[in-house]
């Protein structure tokens, strides 16, 4: 791959994804989403890996998608494209995903971060969707997922403005679960990911999916989609595993089974 590394036991059990195009602030450029694609895909089928980590570089997760390769194209151009059944795909992998955020998460990156589970920033963290700025809006989730986390005025705010937010605020909104120091934004990202990994993988997918879907449905809709991945769970023998482990007052030591 080009423009992406992938480090797969980077930790036990965790898999971490650098985007690299470290002279383009990682703007994400079909090729670049391709290769995101395909990697996330072949983890995601890896028993071993239990979680994903995304991070870019300390100036830029990613900087937005690439201008240069779409400031020509016409309409059915785009439409012929479609680039975004690449971010379709990525959002259907089941393990929980970390975006590690330094520097400019902005128009694509912004997206991409808010496709992912959790976000942990550094203190440099510069969030946005400034694509007004050039004359179009977003259309990798930004105008749909940034109005879940923070909410229709806010989320307006942003869109129409293009302004960016920092880290700070971004925590004050609810974009992110976490702002550190710049040196420690990629350890805390692993930090959650160690403790992620240490839970029941088919519990942890099942609770992933009954998340997500609470954004896709009506609260009824969801309860019962929640309540038979619940009962789901009960055929897994990690549940026999956690319970059995509970009781007698010890570490459970799950399998993924």
């Amino acid at each position: 791959m080009e423009f992406i590394k992938v480090t797969e036991q980077h930790e036990p059990a965790i898999a971490l994804v650098q985007l690299y195009r470290p002279k383009e602030l990682n703007a994400l450029s079909p090729q670049l989403m391709q290769e995101l694609r395909d990697a996330l895909q072949q983890l995601d089928r890896n028993d071993a890996v239990r979680a994903i980590i995304i991070t870019g570089n300390e100036q830029a997760f990613a900087a937005g998608a690439d201008i240069k390769q779409m400031a020509d194209k016409s309409a059915i151009d785009m439409l012929l494209i479609d680039q975004f059944s690449t971010w379709d795909q990525i959002r259907k992998v089941k393990k929980p995903i970390i975006a590690a955020v330094s520097g400019f998460a902005l128009g694509g990156g912004c997206e991409l971060a808010m496709m992912c589970d959790m976000i942990i920033a550094s203190e440099t963290a510069k969030f946005g969707q400034p694509e007004i700025k050039i004359g179009v809006i977003p259309g990798a989730g930004g105008t749909q997922r940034l109005t879940k986390a923070v909410g229709k005025a806010k989320a307006m705010e942003l869109v129409l403005t293009g302004r960016f937010i920092g880290a700070e605020e971004a925590l004050s909104y609810g974009l992110v679960n976490k702002v550190v120091p710049v040196e420690m934004y990629l350890y805390e990202a692993i930090q959650l990911a160690k403790e992620i990994v240490q839970m029941s993988p088919i519990a942890v997918q099942l609770a992933k999916e009954a998340v997500n879907r609470s954004f896709e449905t009506h609260l009824d809709e969801g309860l019962s989609f929640e309540r038979k991945n619940f009962y789901l769970t009960f055929a897994s023998e990690d549940q026999k595993e956690g319970m059995k482990a509970f009781m007698e007052r010890r570490k459970a030591d799950f399998k993924g089974k």
